[in-house]
């Protein structure tokens, strides 16, 4: 079984913190078994790198451009990437 492998910056715009979109998109990628990373960012969004099967990294951004209740996504970014030298999917300090 050869997947395809995506690796994506992610950077997703509106009222996006203080609501738990990181620990939505850490549940998220964990549940399609991805790697990377996700923090929030001084200008108020979320950025995240997510690598995984192709399938599993467009669930993902699907999940980005909702986010949890109470989210507002205005915009999402994506920008292909390297994938993350380490496994699992974490919280990174904010930027």
């Amino acid at each position: 079984m050869s997947d395809d492998i995506t690796s994506l910056r992610v950077h997703v715009h509106g009222f996006v913190q203080g609501i738990g979109f990181r620990d939505f998109l850490v549940m998220a990628a964990q549940q399609q078994n991805l790697d990377g990373w996700v923090r929030n960012r001084s200008d108020g969004s979320v950025e995240a790198l997510v690598s995984g099967s192709t399938k599993a990294v467009e669930i993902f951004v699907t999940n980005a451009t909702r986010g949890p209740q109470g989210a507002k996504v205005s915009a999402v970014d994506l920008h292909n990437s390297e994938p993350p030298a380490e496994k699992g999917f974490i919280r990174r300090p904010s930027l």
